[in-house]
């Protein structure tokens, strides 16, 4: 009779825990069952993060990540591409001259010619003008007069701004395409041309571009897009050859 009233008191305390994890997991509430749960977890056991509910639990793991600033440095260093004379992207093989041409864009941007990394005609350098902007090698005189007596193998940078062709007349036409032209015949009223030719030629120039002056495919209003061409040329040796 003495043991009954320890004993009853006892069996209320049991009773009223166990209640109360049985309420905490119906309730989803894991605060007193996880305190049980962790004082008898063995130390062995991996800890685990748990990214929501019904998510499965992953091991925690250390990430090596980069840094964002670093990550940042890295590609700040990465290696330019390097450019060559005029700003080709290969170097020309010996004996050959590097050259790049770029028409002018509408009447607004004016063109560029450059030879062996040297800009002999730009806006920068306020030597250009509306129509034929020509670069001879050897010779700079005006058009007729000093494309007519040209020295055999003198090479020609012709690059178009706003209108190439309104003041052509049949005589400069004829020149142009001696000098290797395939499109002088036919340029048009504010056509986009580009062209290197050589006095004394015997084919067709392989650098020319022409895109006509159309409403249907003009890039600006009233003209054509620029347009641009690079390349090697070989020189033509002293003896001729």
């Amino acid at each position: 009779m003495r043991l009954a009233g320890p004993l009853r008191v006892v069996v209320i305390v049991l009773t009223a825990g166990l209640t109360w994890i049985l309420v905490s997991l119906l309730l989803g509430t894991q605060s007193g069952f996880s305190r049980l749960q962790q004082l008898l977890s063995s130390p062995d056991n991996p800890s685990t993060a748990v990214s929501g509910w019904g998510s499965s639990a992953v091991p925690l793991r250390a990430s090596a990540a980069p840094s964002g600033r670093a990550g940042a440095r890295s590609r700040h260093n990465k290696p330019r591409p390097r450019r060559y004379k005029c700003g080709l992207p290969q170097p020309c093989p010996e004996l050959h001259l590097a050259f790049r041409l770029v028409s002018g864009a509408a009447n607004v941007i004016g063109p560029k010619i450059c030879l062996e990394d040297k800009m002999l005609m730009s806006s920068v350098k306020n030597n250009v003008g509306r129509g034929l902007n020509i670069a001879l090698v050897n010779d700079v005189n005006e058009l007729l007069k000093f494309i007519r007596p040209l020295h055999e193998g003198t090479l020609v940078f012709v690059a178009s701004y706003d209108d190439p062709a309104t003041k052509m007349n049949e005589e400069t036409r004829r020149i142009f395409s001696e000098l290797g032209s395939s499109v002088a015949k036919e340029l048009g009223f504010r056509d986009s041309w580009v062209f290197v030719g050589a006095k004394g030629v015997q084919d067709k120039s392989p650098f020319e571009q022409h895109t006509k002056n159309s409403k249907s495919t003009n890039k600006y209003e009233g003209w054509p897009e620029a347009l641009e061409i690079e390349g090697c040329i070989p020189q033509k040796k002293a003896d001729g050859q």
